[in-house]
């Protein structure tokens, strides 16, 4: 695993950040508090035991720009360790991954687990990432996370089960059943090519399961005149077109959890809402998150009669060029695996680089 720096921040604390473009130092000491995976317990415990809400920011000392001391740490720690702090603002450009960072039954913060942030891991856990910070609860379950978001309820995405470690498909049945019991539906993000057996084991039980190809590509390029960035509401009608043609049978409360998701998460990553009109009427729109130095794509739409005329491709192409902006390297996307976005997509220079599945069920009444 390449050499990474930590930064310990609420979720709100990293909203600001990516408002600002940088994490500021403490007026108190002059300098942003750094760790290494073997050393943030310490200030985690110190500072925010049993927050519910800690990430860890993972740095790429290369990243930082400014100058980095090796210093002691407080009163109470171990006297020959010595902490990375970084005297200036740190760029979010630096952060190469987000990672919730959450304490055990009592409070307490271990060791953290971090994957290798290379660019195929960093793309395939952002989106779960997200998720984990807009949820309002979280409950353990073996092999990941069960979550849960009331405020939008509708949202399957957003009350369902994300895991990146070993389980059995009958362990997943039941812990779905017991934590999104009250849901009319079960989901469950398998995340990493190695859930590929657990993947076949739900199909085999009569779950609906979609294998998501994980695409990235080299934020860069120039702006495409024809997009404008707009706000939330000028996307709901569009969005709700598209939700009533994709989604057999969505009544409008289900339609509005899922614009409500989207305003939601802008609260916890900076989303850029992008558009083409044709007569002041919006007919091709995308999402575009920026989360530190990597960014994801979602919900590039056009619609139907206004197909072809290369509005998906202005909208890529905006995407790109403003992610590169922000100061992201990587841009990335789920595509369902062999179906034809994924080889749109290839075609326009972004490489399938790790895979995850995305199971339903609904329980019979």
């Amino acid at each position: 695993m390449r050499t990474v720096l930590l930064h310990l921040i609420t979720t709100a604390g990293w909203r600001s950040a990516l408002a600002v473009g940088a994490i500021e130092p403490l007026p108190e000491v002059g300098f942003v508090h750094l760790s290494n995976a073997e050393q943030v317990a310490l200030p985690a415990n110190r500072l925010f035991a049993g927050r519910a809400d800690l990430l860890l920011l993972v740095l790429d000392p290369e990243r930082l720009g400014v100058e980095v001391k090796w210093e002691p740490g407080v009163h109470g720690d171990p006297e020959a360790m010595r902490f990375p702090h970084a005297y200036g603002p740190v760029p979010v450009s630096a952060v190469l991954a987000v990672e919730p960072y959450r304490p055990d039954a009592e409070g307490r913060f271990g060791a953290p687990r971090l994957p290798d942030p290379d660019v195929a891991t960093r793309t395939l856990r952002l989106e779960a990432s997200v998720t984990r910070r807009m949820a309002t609860t979280e409950l353990p379950v073996t092999g990941g996370v069960a979550v849960l978001t009331p405020a939008v309820s509708g949202s399957r995405m957003h009350n369902q089960l994300l895991i990146d470690g070993p389980t059995d498909a009958a362990t997943l049945v039941a812990e779905a059943d017991a934590a999104l019991a009250g849901h009319r539906h079960r989901m469950v993000t398998l995340i990493g090519a190695d859930q590929a057996g657990t993947a076949k084991a739900l199909a085999d039980r009569g779950w609906g399961v979609d294998e998501i190809a994980v695409m990235a590509a080299p934020a860069r390029g120039a702006h495409a005149d024809r997009v404008e960035r707009v706000d939330v509401d000028a996307l709901r009608p569009a969005w709700a077109a598209m939700w009533r043609r994709d989604i057999p049978d969505i009544d409008d409360a289900a339609i509005a959890d899922l614009a409500e998701r989207n305003v939601l998460q802008g609260r916890v990553v900076a989303n850029q809402h992008l558009a083409v009109r044709d007569g002041g009427v919006v007919v091709a729109s995308a999402l575009l998150s920026v989360d530190g130095a990597t960014a994801w794509l979602n919900d590039v739409v056009t619609e139907p009669e206004h197909r072809g005329r290369g509005h998906a491709d202005a909208l890529l192409a905006e995407a790109l060029a403003l992610a590169g902006e922000a100061g992201c390297d990587v841009v990335g996307l789920g595509a369902v695996a062999d179906d034809w976005p994924m080889t749109w997509y290839a075609r326009r220079g972004f490489a399938d680089v790790q895979r995850c599945w995305c199971a339903t069920s609904v329980p019979a009444e």
